[in-house]
């Protein structure tokens, strides 16, 4: 008996990881592994500072699928995609926890070192880079997507409008 509950245990675990390889085949890859997420982040303040926003740092990689899943779920919602357009400079950053390397340091370390919260995780920076926030994306999980509700909360109450009221 306990072969067959190892066996199934087995199949169901490989299952479920085809499955999930699978899906992230299928997400749009949104993380750009070519540049420097500090060179990018210094150029969206800029933006930022231009347009009077906030940037929002989507820290993760190609490599984590709960990131890829926010990328898609904010992009094919209308309502979501319209506060983050007119309140903020919204940047895919890549950071590879186990291949950091120096830059992946300097980047934990300007941000506060979220990577403690898992991947992806959210960054919310003031236009002159200052830390406003730091957003666990667990929080904003449902089931294996994002509850709308909760991230459209997460959003609004981090724009220039509602911070500075």
């Amino acid at each position: 008996m306990k072969k067959i509950l190892t066996i199934v245990v087995l199949a169901v675990a490989l299952f479920t990881t085809a499955l999930n390889a699978q899906e992230q085949t299928a997400l749009k890859k949104v993380y750009n592994e070519e540049i420097n997420p500090l060179e990018q982040i210094d150029q969206a303040l800029v933006q930022a500072q231009a347009e009077g926003k906030f940037v929002i740092c989507q820290v993760g990689g190609n490599w984590c699928i709960w990131c890829l899943r926010f990328a898609d779920f904010i992009a094919n919602d209308s309502t979501i995609n319209s506060v983050i357009e007119q309140n903020f400079v919204y940047i895919h950053v890549n950071y590879h926890p186990r291949k950091a390397g120096e830059v992946g340091k300097a980047l934990m370390k300007r941000l506060n070192n979220a990577g403690r919260f898992g991947f992806p995780v959210f960054v919310v920076l003031d236009e002159q880079g200052n830390i406003l926030h730091i957003q666990d994306s667990s929080f904003l999980e449902e089931d294996k997507s994002y509850n709308q509700e909760k991230v459209l909360r997460f959003f609004k109450n981090w724009t220039p409008k509602a911070v500075r009221e």
